[in-house]
């Protein structure tokens, strides 16, 4: 008897930001989902595509290069962990799908073993199904979002501060540095204080460095020295 040929899919993880994406968890985590649901049910997966991008845009590099490679090669199924790995906003999520639909393209969910795109078509409840699981999705992206922002919103109270670049004096290294330049700005008695662009074109001349080695200015001596505490 011959050994029957596995049907070919592609794989689809999607986390919504670089620092999940450096983690070691997210992406990795997806895609041991989708090849252990592809080789329970006899797929056999060509490639993995990796995105790291926000799921409120229905635009996305690695799924357009996906999109592209799959009408181009003839593969017809896409497999995701989860429809909120597709996307979490609702409307974004049945765009998409539509999309799908439209190119004859099968969306899997490896989380429930749905045939999304099918189940859109023929069945109106399992459409209603769909429409539920990314209502669902959307409601925990804004809770995530509203918990998200009340932290910040406390650590701000607490510190001054919470997300952005740290300021400079922030490290250990830049700290003599900062030092130094209000003992440069400090008036002495029968002297001029040195302005800010004179300060500047004193760190430069004695080669002290600014944190990603551009040229001191004017403009970051008066933000160092009009920073609070």
């Amino acid at each position: 008897m011959a050994k029957q040929t596995k049907k070919q899919a592609v794989g689809y993880c999607r986390v919504s930001s670089i620092g999940q994406q450096n983690n070691g968890t997210g992406l990795d985590r997806q895609e041991d989902t989708v090849k252990s649901f592809a080789k329970r049910n006899g797929y056999k997966i060509i490639k993995v595509y990796h995105e790291a991008f926000t799921g409120t845009e229905s635009e996305r590099p690695a799924f357009d290069a996906m999109l592209a490679e799959v009408l181009d090669n003839g593969c017809r199924t896409i497999i995701v962990e989860s429809l909120d790995r597709l996307a979490r906003d609702l409307a974004v999520q049945m765009q998409i799908i539509a999309l799908l639909t439209n190119k004859g393209i099968a969306l899997l969910s490896a989380s429930t073993g749905q045939n999304v795109t099918e189940s859109m078509e023929s069945d109106p409840m399992m459409r209603a199904m769909v429409q539920m699981q990314g209502t669902f999705a959307e409601l925990d992206k804004r809770l995530l979002v509203r918990k998200l922002k009340k932290g910040r919103d406390a650590c701000r109270k607490r510190t001054g501060r919470c997300e952005g670049r740290k300021p400079y004096g922030f490290y250990p290294s830049e700290v003599p540095i900062v030092k130094y330049i209000k003992q440069l700005r400090r008036k002495r008695k029968g002297e001029t204080r040195m302005g800010y662009l004179t300060i500047a074109k004193r760190l430069n001349a004695e080669g002290v460095p600014t944190r990603y080695g551009a040229a001191w200015s004017d403009m970051q001596v008066r933000a160092i020295l009009s920073r609070k505490k």
